[in-house]
């Protein structure tokens, strides 16, 4: 069981990972060796919250096909193992990620010195631009 908070944990036997070979650039390592891993975790396997489930569908965004399956490619690494991990934690990431709930908004009021501050810079900016108006001499 891998836990991701302390209210979830998803066993690992409902992660599969099947190692593909990697694009781009590394010369016969790539040719030859399947390295990079496809991670696949179907989300209806767990019970989330339901706004938690929002939250991770918006987290996942194209990374979740439409039947609630999270696909999670790793290749930065030149072994299975390193990019096995690296998928796992990417996933645990997400996960946690969509369990928090974010801080409700409580709108508040200025204070009555932050007030009187931003009247004074106005008078201030003010006395400054009346004062280039005006001529200095009187002839």
């Amino acid at each position: 069981m891998l836990r991701v908070s302390r209210d979830l944990a998803i066993d690992e036997n409902d992660i599969e990972i099947v190692f593909v070979r990697a694009s781009g650039p590394g010369g016969q390592n790539v040719n030859k060796v399947s390295t990079a891993a496809q991670l696949r975790f179907d989300t209806r396997k767990i019970a989330l919250p339901p706004d938690a489930e929002q939250r991770l569908v918006r987290l996942a965004g194209s990374r979740m096909t439409k039947d609630g399956v999270i696909v999670i490619q790793a290749f930065r690494f030149r072994t299975q193992e390193r990019n096995r991990a690296d998928a796992i934690e990417r996933l645990l990431e997400i996960l946690s990620e969509a369990m928090v709930r974010p801080k409700t908004r409580r709108p508040t009021r200025p204070t009555l010195g932050s007030k009187q501050r931003r009247l004074e810079g106005k008078k201030r900016r003010s006395d400054v631009k009346a004062g280039r108006g005006r001529s200095g001499f009187d002839d």
